[in-house]
C-alpha cells in the first residue's frame, strides 16, 4: 500500500461505525449495494436473549442503499458467475428449438464450508415459471454447475440462475461426519429435527401430504431410542433425500438477471436442403430459333418429387426475379453474352420489376403458388433467396438512386470481390436513406411470406450492416416467429458469429473446406461447444458458387465421403443439384468454380438416364436422410464425441440422444483403402469397458458384435459405416467371442 492509499483509508480507521458508513457512502456515491436485511438470523446478535432488543445510538448502523457497486455488476449474497447461454450480456436471445436439450451453466460458490446449491428458473412465453435443479460437475473444486433443460413451446423464454445456501446439505455433511464419530450427536439431531419439521410444513403448504408425512416421520426418528447410526440411515434414505431436495429450505436466494432464449420450430435445427434452378428444370433447346426455352415452376414439379423421394424437406431456389440486361454476364461469367443468354439470377431487376416480381420465363404468381402447394403436399418447404442488391436495370436505381454508392465520376459502384468483378450488380448503401431501405426490405419479405415462403436463404449478409439484420430479423420475429433465415456468409469468424447472435437461425460454415481428420475434429469441437448457443451450422458439400477441390480430384468416393460427413456431423445439411451426378469439372485448374456454371446458363440434366445407368448418388442420399429421420442422435448438434483411430485418415465419432447411439466411421482419403483399429470411449456410448453389443450398419445392412476395440476396412465402394447400437450385453455373460472386424 502506498502513502496515498493509506491517507485515503485513514478516516475509516479512526471513525465510528456510523461515520465509516457515511464515509463509504460519500466516496462511492451512485453505486448500489443490497439493502440490509434486519431480520434476525439464527445465531446472530439480534436473536440472542442477552442482547438488548433495541440497539443504542452508539451501536446502531443506519440503513442505507447504494445505487451502484464500486466496480462491475453487483455481487449478491451467494455469488453466481459465468452464466451461459448468455449472448452479448443478454442483448440477444440464445437459440433453442422445441424439444431440444439445452445446457444451462454457471459458477456458484460461497464463503466458508456451508453447502451451496443452485437452480435455474425457466419462464415460458405465457409467463409460467418452472424450477429445475443445477448439479455440480467435475473437476471438484471448480464450482461449475450445469443442467440440461428441455423447452416445450415455441416463442420467447427467459431463464435465471439462483444460487442459494442449502441448510439441508450442510446438515447432512455434518451428520455424516459427527454422528459416527460421536461428536455433538444430540445437537446434530436437534438441528436435523428442526429442518425436517420446517420442510414438512412446506410440503403441507404445497398440498403434498405424502411427502409431509414422510418428512415428519424421518424427523421423529432423530428423537427415537435407536442407535444414532440407524437414525442416520433412516433420514438419509433415497426417498427422504428426494423430498428434502424438493421442500428443504433455500436461504439467501441470489438470482441473476433474466436472460432470453428464443425457441424456434424444429426445422430451425433439423432439416435437409436441396437446391435447384427452376429455369433448368424442363428447359429445352429450340433448334429452329437457336435458343433455349426456359423451364418454369410448372415444369419443376417433377424435381420437387425427386427431392422428396431423396428425403429432403427443404427445397431452396436461387433468385426467381427478373434479370437485368445491362452488363449481363455470359457463360462462365464472361462479359460477352449472346442475345439469348439468361444472365445471373443474382443480377436482380429489369423493366418487368424487381424483388417483388417473378421472371416472366418462370411463370406468374399463380404458378408460383401452385409450386409452393405442390411442395407442401410432398412434405417440403420452399426456401427462397433474399439477395439485397440490384442490377443497373432495377426499378430502385431510377426511383431511389440515393440507395447506391456513387463514385467520384458520378457512376454507381458495382460489386467486386477482387479479382472477381460483378458489373451486373449494384450493392446497396445502407447508410443512405436508412428508413427507406429498411422498410422496403421488410415489405419484400412480407410479400413472399404471404405466398407461403417461411424460409429465406440470405445472399452475402456479411456485406450488409449487422445492425440492419438485427432490426429486420427482429421485426419479422415480432409477427412471424416461424420464419427462418439461413446466412450465406463464408467470411471472417467474427462476422459469421455476429450474424448468428443477432437472429439468423442457421449459417453456412467452413465445412466445405474442412477435409483433413484433424481439422474436422477441431472445427466440430468449436461448433458443438463454443458457438452452439447462437450459431447453427448448415453443412453444404457444394454450392453453385463453390466446387471444392476435394470433389474435383477425389472421384466418386469423395462425394460419398462428403455426403456422409455433412449429413451426420450436423443436424442441418444440404446439397446443390448436380452433386448426386458427381459433377466435378472445374472452370480451370486451381479454381473452385464449376465449368459451364448454372449461374450463367441453362443446365438441364438427364436425370432419367443417370438413374438407369446407376451413375447417381440419389439412393445413398435417400438412405442418409432416412437414417437421420429415424435416429434422434443425428437430429441434435451438441452431443458429439470423437473416438480414437490410429490411422490419420480414419475419422470416428458418435452421437447420442438418450438411448439412441450412432457411431460413424468414415475415411477422409478418397483414393486409398483405409484399414485401422478403432478404440471406443465406452462411457460416451453409455457403456462400460466390459460390455459387448451389436452394431448394425445402416448403409450395408450388416451386423457385428463389438466391444471396446474393433477393426474396420474402408474401401472405395464403402468408405463409411453408420452404425447403430441395437443390443447391449456383458462380456462376462455373452456367449462366444466378440467379432471385431467390420
Amino acid at each position: 500500500m502506498d502513502r496515498s492509499e493509506a491517507d485515503a483509508i485513514a478516516p475509516c480507521r479512526a471513525a465510528s461505525g456510523a461515520d465509516r458508513l457515511a464515509f463509504v457512502t460519500a466516496t462511492n456515491s451512485g453505486f448500489p449495494v443490497p439493502e440490509r436485511d434486519d431480520a434476525a438470523q439464527p445465531g446472530s446478535a439480534e436473536s440472542s436473549s442477552s442482547q438488548a432488543s433495541t440497539p443504542t445510538a452508539a451501536t446502531a448502523e443506519p440503513s442505507v442503499t447504494f445505487s451502484k457497486p464500486l466496480l462491475g455488476a453487483p455481487i449478491d449474497r451467494i455469488p453466481v458467475h459465468n452464466v451461459s447461454p448468455v449472448i452479448e450480456a443478454g442483448a440477444y436471445p440464445a437459440k433453442a428449438v422445441v424439444g431440444e436439450s439445452i445446457p444451462i451453466r454457471a459458477t456458484v460458490f460461497r464463503e466458508g464450508h456451508d453447502a451451496v446449491n443452485a437452480s435455474v428458473v425457466l419462464t415460458d412465453p405465457n409467463g409460467k415459471e418452472r424450477l429445475e435443479p443445477l448439479h455440480p460437475t467435475t473437476p471438484l473444486g471448480f464450482d461449475w454447475w450445469t443442467a440440461s433443460v428441455v423447452l416445450d413451446a415455441e416463442g420467447p423464454w427467459t431463464f435465471r440462475v439462483e444460487g442459494w445456501s442449502d441448510p439441508w446439505e450442510t446438515w447432512v455433511h455434518n451428520a455424516e461426519i459427527k454422528i459416527p464419530a460421536g461428536i455433538d450427536v444430540a445437537l446434530v439431531c436437534t438441528d436435523g429435527r428442526a429442518l425436517f419439521d420446517a420442510s414438512a410444513a412446506a410440503a403441507e403448504a404445497a398440498g403434498d401430504a405424502g411427502s409431509a408425512a414422510l418428512l415428519r416421520s424421518a424427523g421423529s426418528s432423530l428423537d427415537s431410542g435407536q442407535q444414532v447410526e440407524d437414525r442416520l440411515e433412516i433420514v438419509l434414505a433415497d426417498e427422504v433425500r428426494a423430498a428434502m431436495r424438493r421442500y428443504g429450505p433455500r436461504e439467501f436466494v441470489s438470482p441473476t438477471p433474466e436472460y432470453p432464449i428464443f425457441v424456434d420450430r424444429r426445422k430451425a435445427l433439423f432439416s435437409s436442403w436441396y437446391e435447384f434452378f427452376p429455369r433448368s428444370q424442363g428447359a429445352t433447346w429450340d433448334e429452329e430459333n437457336q435458343k433455349w426455352i426456359s423451364g418454369t415452376f410448372d415444369t419443376s414439379h417433377e424435381r420437387l418429387e425427386a427431392a422428396a423421394a431423396m428425403g429432403f424437406d427443404v427445397v431452396y431456389l436461387p433468385p426467381i426475379h427478373p434479370i437485368g440486361k445491362s452488363f449481363r454476364k455470359g457463360p462462365n461469367n464472361t462479359l460477352n453474352p449472346g442475345p439469348t443468354d439468361p444472365g445471373s439470377p443474382w443480377a436482380i431487376g429489369a423493366e418487368e420489376g424487381g424483388h417483388d416480381a417473378i421472371h416472366p420465363d418462370l411463370g406468374d404468381f399463380d404458378s408460383f403458388d401452385r409450386f409452393v402447394a405442390k411442395a407442401n403436399s410432398l412434405g417440403l418447404e420452399i426456401a427462397m433467396d433474399f439477395a439485397l442488391q440490384a442490377s443497373p436495370d432495377h426499378p430502385w436505381v431510377t426511383e431511389h438512386p440515393e440507395w447506391f454508392t456513387k463514385r467520384a465520376d458520378g457512376s454507381i459502384a458495382y460489386a467486386e470481390n477482387p479479382p472477381k468483378k460483378y458489373q451486373d450488380i449494384y450493392p446497396i448503401n445502407f447508410d443512405n436513406d436508412r428508413d427507406g431501405i429498411y422498410l422496403e426490405s421488410l415489405r419484400v419479405l412480407k410479400l413472399w411470406m404471404s405466398h407461403g415462403v417461411r424460409i429465406f436463404r440470405v445472399d452475402n449478409p456479411h456485406t450488409k450492416p449487422v445492425n440492419f439484420w438485427a432490426w429486420l430479423l427482429g421485426e419479422v420475429r415480432k409477427t412471424d416467429p416461424d420464419v427462418l433465415f439461413l446466412a450465406e456468409a463464408f467470411t471472417k469468424p467474427a462476422m459469421m458469429r455476429s450474424l448468428g447472435k443477432v437472429g439468423y437461425q442457421q449459417s453456412y460454415t467452413y465445412f466445405t473446406w474442412r477435409n483433413e481428420k484433424w481439422e474436422i475434429e477441431e472445427y466440430m469441437k468449436e461448433l458443438t461447444s463454443e458457438t452452439d448457443s447462437f450459431f447453427r451450422p448448415n453443412f453444404w458439400p457444394n454450392t453453385p458458387d463453390i466446387l471444392p477441390h476435394f470433389l474435383q480430384w477425389g472421384g466418386k468416393p469423395a462425394f460419398t465421403i462428403r455426403a456422409v460427413l455433412g449429413s451426420t456431423l450436423s443436424p442441418l445439411w444440404g446439397i446443390y443439384s448436380g452433386f448426386e451426378l458427381f459433377e466435378n469439372a472445374p472452370l480451370a485448374q486451381g479454381r473452385e468454380e464449376y465449368l459451364d456454371s448454372e449461374k450463367f446458363q441453362y443446365r438441364p440434366r438427364d436425370w432419367k438416364a443417370a438413374e438407369e445407368s446407376g451413375e447417381t448418388l440419389s439412393m445413398l442420399l435417400g438412405k442418409l436422410n432416412q437414417i437421420r429421420k429415424e435416429h434422434p442422435a443425428l437430429q441434435q448438434l451438441r452431443d458429439l464425441h470423437f473416438h480414437h483411430a490410429p490411422h490419420a485418415d480414419a475419422l470416428v465419432y458418435s452421437k447420442r440422444s438418450g438411448d439412441d447411439v450412432v457411431i460413424v466411421i468414415v475415411s477422409v482419403d478418397p483414393h486409398n483403402i483405409v484399414e485401422t483399429e478403432v478404440y471406443l470411449d465406452m462411457e460416451a456410448l453409455g457403456l462400460t469397458a466390459r460390455d459387448v453389443y451389436l452394431v448394425h450398419d445402416e448403409l450395408t445392412g450388416q451386423t457385428w458384435r463389438w466391444g471396446q476395440h474393433a477393426f474396420v476396412r474402408l474401401t472405395h465402394d464403402d468408405p463409411a459405416h453408420i452404425l447403430t447400437l441395437i443390443r447391449y450385453g456383458s462380456r462376462s455373460t455373452a456367449s462366444g467371442p466378440a467379432t471385431t472386424q467390420g
